[in-house]
């Protein structure tokens, strides 16, 4: 006796459940109705159901191919494959190895190619369009919340790259700042070495020369001539520039004013109508008519005066 058996599981195995069952939601419909199904998980059959042989079915698709309807009802196109473009022969299906995929997919090709250059004359003469007018608008296949879900998707994919290839540049510049760390440090002991070894050669006596200390002199030297670039690049702060706007930019001051003698032996300032009281009265120490200049300012007893008078 032969059974069929229809699983109906757990909601772990409901995702499998249409792919183990053999039987159709009808016939479990139908089962039920009968009231055959049992209580349990497994309905067992009595009997495979039989094979129908519907004569009359059969008779009647045969007869709807039979109909002599117009092409443009039917559609049919029976051709062979286009010529091929390179050896300019058309290939039979004996030439055509199936076990090679390239050669069953170029015929399968070629032969939809045949069809459309017959269809489309036809279809053309019987004035049916082929092509979607411009103005017409499908409605897509999935909706607009499930495309921004694959944008959404599709977005954090990128990100997620964008991060992980920024994580990998900083690990470059890790490994390469360690790396460069690690030869400075390496050649500053290399150079501490030798210098150490020269040192105690020449105690001991084996060398009279002293070229290891040149060369420190000159790698200080040229620290110290990077530091003074340094500061003379950055210039002096605020305070001193304040000060130099305020009390001048140093220098000396004591003697300033001391005759030298270039000073002694030039003459090109000296006026002899001024020195002399001969000047026009318009300028010079002689003022008008070459007689000092009166005070204005009256002395200090008449100032005095004045004040008792005023009492």
């Amino acid at each position: 006796m032969a059974a069929a058996v229809a699983r109906r599981g757990s909601f772990s195995d409901s995702g499998s459940d249409s792919e183990d069952s053999s039987l159709s939601d009808s016939e479990l419909q139908e089962a039920f109705a009968k009231g055959a199904l049992k209580p349990g998980l497994n309905v067992v059959l009595e009997e495979r159901p039989k094979r129908r042989n519907d004569t009359d079915g059969l008779k009647q698709c045969l007869a709807e191919f039979r109909q002599q309807l117009a092409w443009v009802e039917r559609l049919d196109v029976t051709l062979g494959p286009v010529a091929d473009p390179v050896s300019q022969n058309s290939s039979t299906s004996d030439d055509v190895d199936p076990e090679n995929d390239f050669q069953r997919e170029m015929s399968f090709y070629r032969q939809a190619q045949a069809a459309v250059l017959e269809a489309l004359p036809r279809l053309r003469k019987l004035q049916v369009p082929t092509r979607r007018p411009d103005d017409y608008f499908a409605e897509m296949a999935k909706s607009d919340q499930q495309m921004q879900k694959i944008r959404q998707k599709l977005k954090s994919k990128q990100e997620a790259m964008e991060r992980s290839e920024k994580a990998k540049q900083l690990r470059a510049m890790r490994k390469y700042g360690k790396k460069v760390q690690v030869e400075v440090l390496q050649r500053r002991q290399k150079e501490k070495k030798n210098m150490l070894n020269a040192v105690k050669k020449y105690q001991k006596g084996l060398s009279d020369k002293l070229d290891f200390l040149d060369e420190e002199q000159t790698s200080s030297q040229g620290n110290k001539k990077g530091n003074a670039s340094q500061r003379t690049k950055k210039g002096p702060n605020a305070k001193r520039r304040y000060k130099n706007q305020k009390f001048g930019f140093g220098g000396k001051k004591k003697g300033s004013k001391w005759n030298t003698k270039e000073s002694f032996n030039d003459v090109s300032s000296f006026q002899s109508k001024i020195a002399h009281n001969k000047g026009s009265g318009k300028g010079g120490r002689g003022g008008k008519g070459g007689k000092k200049a009166l005070n204005k300012r009256p002395g200090k007893r008449a100032r005095q005066k004045m004040k008792n008078r005023a009492r």
